[in-house]
């Protein structure tokens, strides 16, 4: 592979000249100005029905001229960041790689809580693909037999007492960390949403990237019925835009709550001390965001998304809960993650 970033000083280098997202508070910028000016915009015909049209016309007045303000700085902070800093984005993203081996070797890692109609057949599913030398299933404080299940399965298992599926993947991540035998570590989820044939592709992608991620965004590789609703569907696409708008240069995000990903394990052992294990159902956002603001590259991959074997209890439970968790995913992005920590 070629090598687009000379050295590592001069990675270092560019790192501290894009970590400021001033394309994203850009667009941010610019959106509350066209807010202002629409809302203007449709106040304007309430003159022909009401008689005080003076104080209506004042308020008219005052809106088109405030949202000037930020419409202005919004394009003036896009404008910098094409300008300035979006082709050093564009060169961090490509930097070189050490190459897979022939033959990789993973460490896969479920996340479970009440799987227990699930997770044998998860395990079962991952244990004997090529070059998986062991299934690690992390239960969090599971109430049914998912844990034995799992063991019956073959899986080494643990139990995260800290509820949260943050907390849960963090344990995942550091369980796996301790096996130094295996170059690849496979993040899922034991509900049989995915599937261990995937990996193919999954390779296919990492000797450009250090972690590659899932994405249920192709409508060709998803079940008629999933739990992922149109609006689920579409507001983790947003979210996904969002993310990208932040790192722009990067990469192209569109699935930023998936729960299937693999990791190089020399990646992850860098990554693991940056996250926060306190981000709850926000957390694979929470570790798109800190990957990328460190330096790391991801790419995304089309996986297929199987119905779920038993209830949803995370943020796809319902519309409300998807929208409450995407809404705290957009304030961790802006504003920093401490803001939504459980």
């Amino acid at each position: 592979m070629k090598i687009l970033v000379e050295s590592e000083q001069e990675t270092r280098t560019l790192r501290g000249l894009t970590t400021l997202p001033l394309f994203y508070w850009g667009v941010v910028s610019l959106f509350i100005g066209q807010i202002l000016y629409f809302s203007a915009i449709l106040l304007s015909p309430l003159r022909l029905v009401i008689f005080q049209t003076d104080p209506l016309m004042v308020t008219i007045r005052n809106l088109l001229w405030v949202s000037g303000a930020p419409s202005t700085l919004g394009l003036i902070l896009i404008g910098l960041d094409l300008v300035l800093m979006f082709p050093r984005k564009r060169r961090l993203a490509r930097s070189m790689l050490s190459p897979i081996t022939r033959e990789p070797s993973f460490t896969v890692v479920l996340t479970a809580y009440n799987d227990e109609a699930s997770i044998y057949d998860a395990v079962r599913d991952f244990l004997p693909y090529p070059g998986v030398r062991r299934v690690i299933v992390v239960s969090n404080n599971s109430s049914d037999l998912t844990m034995d299940r799992a063991r019956e399965a073959g899986a080494v298992v643990y139990n995260e007492p800290r509820q949260g599926y943050g907390s849960c993947v963090y344990r995942c991540l550091t369980e796996a960390l301790k096996y130094d035998d295996t170059e690849l570590i496979v993040l899922c989820e034991g509900d049989m949403t995915f599937r261990a044939t995937d990996l193919a592709k999954f390779l296919a992608y990492l000797p450009h990237a250090e972690i590659v991620n899932g994405t249920r965004i192709v409508e060709q590789l998803r079940a008629y019925q999933t739990q992922l609703s149109t609006f689920m569907y579409y507001g983790n696409f947003f979210v996904g835009k969002l993310l990208e708008i932040k790192h722009l240069g990067k990469g192209t995000f569109t699935d930023v709550g998936t729960t299937y990903k693999v990791v190089r394990r020399q990646a992850l052992r860098d990554l693991l001390p940056k996250l926060d294990p306190a981000v709850n159902l926000e957390f694979n956002a929470h570790f798109l965001d800190v990957a990328l603001e460190n330096g790391f590259t991801i790419i995304e991959c089309p996986i297929t998304f199987h119905s779920r074997v038993g209830e949803s209890k995370g943020g796809n439970l319902n519309n409300f809960r998807a929208l409450k968790v995407g809404l705290r995913m957009i304030l961790g992005l802006s504003f920093g993650w401490r803001g939504v920590r459980s």
